[in-house]
């Protein structure tokens, strides 16, 4: 069950990630996708907590688009004793 939190809680913040990006960027859903070389309708998809296709080279076209770039950390999960 934690596992299954720990995932939609990565998946929420990527979505709003992407959103928040875009906006700072005042940038239309469309036109990032132009940017990126996608749809308008994928961004849109993007920015939905529940959607689960997110992939690094399409955060990568993302971040360069706004004048950024992807990082990754990995950090212990809460409450894991082997942290």
């Amino acid at each position: 069950m934690l596992e299954m939190l720990e995932e939609v809680r990565a998946e929420d913040e990527i979505a709003r990630k992407i959103y928040e990006l875009r906006t700072e960027a005042g940038l239309s859903q469309r036109k990032l996708a132009e940017l990126v070389g996608t749809t308008a309708s994928v961004i849109c998809d993007l920015e939905e907590a529940d959607y689960e296709g997110h992939s690094l080279s399409m955060l990568n076209r993302i971040a360069a688009a706004v004048g950024k770039r992807v990082e990754i950390t990995f950090v212990p999960l809460e409450g894991d004793a082997a942290a």
